[in-house]
């Protein structure tokens, strides 16, 4: 049976998979993505609001997917990276590209692009994958 996503789902979700909205504790200026309610480290003392990423970063790691997961074989082989964000946290991402680009320390931009689609019928996914900055 194929898969079919929760429009509601993705609607709640949109600032954070469409414009990198995540969240920062003013108290302790730590930004979390995806976001947080609270603060780890603060706790209740914490006070959490939304904070825009700039989507620039660095590859601190990365792998070349080649044999893909169910829904994602015909976009093999692609890059799968861990990016630290100039603002300090880490996300994971797809580099879009030329696989043979992509490097440790490479600096990196955050761009938007069509993720997946449910089927011929069916929800079309857009988010935020990366490229190199050259």
């Amino acid at each position: 049976m194929p898969y079919k996503s929760s429009v509601p789902l993705f609607w709640r979700l949109k600032d954070a998979k469409y414009s990198l909205v995540g969240t920062k504790c003013i108290t302790c200026n730590q930004v979390f993505f995806p976001p947080a309610d609270f603060c780890p480290q603060c706790r209740r003392k914490g006070k959490i609001e939304k904070f825009q990423f700039s989507g620039n970063g660095e590859v601190v790691s990365y792998t070349v997917i080649r044999v893909a997961p169910e829904g994602f074989e015909k976009y093999v082989p692609y890059v799968v990276a861990i990016i630290q964000l100039d603002e300090g946290t880490r996300i994971s991402g797809q580099i879009i590209g030329d696989i043979n680009k992509v490097e440790i320390e490479k600096r990196v931009k955050s761009v938007f692009r069509r993720i997946t689609e449910d089927n011929d019928q069916g929800l079309i996914h857009y988010g935020i994958k990366f490229e190199i900055v050259d």
